[in-house]
């Protein structure tokens, strides 16, 4: 049975969308990855896109969504700092990754917190 795993920030345009990418790289088969903002953004911050395309992933492909749109029950939710602006989701499993939004890091920077998103991701899909 597929684990279902939700990513949460609050525009659904950097760290979530990247976590649900490692998500389905890291999971594959065995996991169904989401991702939703509180207050999102409409579109994936087009630095997402070209560092994660680094790695090979196109996240072109992805698209902003909003916390309403998310329906039944997850295996765990991880939200990423967006604090009490994130409704509660029902959940086996709950995670805060306080992690910065990489949106105005250099370039360094917002690949440190991909690769930081990535290592989180493969621990989080071994332990469920």
């Amino acid at each position: 049975m597929k684990k279902r795993v939700l990513f949460v920030c609050v525009e659904n345009a950097n760290r979530s969308q990247m976590a649900e990418a490692f998500a389905r790289i890291h999971g594959g088969e065995a996991v169904e990855a989401c991702s939703a903002g509180s207050a999102p953004s409409g579109r994936i911050n087009p630095r997402a896109v070209q560092f994660m395309a680094e790695l090979g992933y196109d996240l072109a492909s992805h698209a902003s969504k909003s916390l309403d749109t998310v329906v039944g029950d997850f295996d765990a939710v991880v939200t990423m700092g967006c604090g009490d602006r994130c409704p509660w989701i029902p959940a086996r499993r709950r995670e805060d990754w306080n992690l910065p939004d990489p949106k105005d890091l250099d370039d360094g920077g917002y690949r440190a917190v991909r690769d930081e998103i990535s290592t989180r991701v493969q621990a989080l899909l071994a332990s469920l």
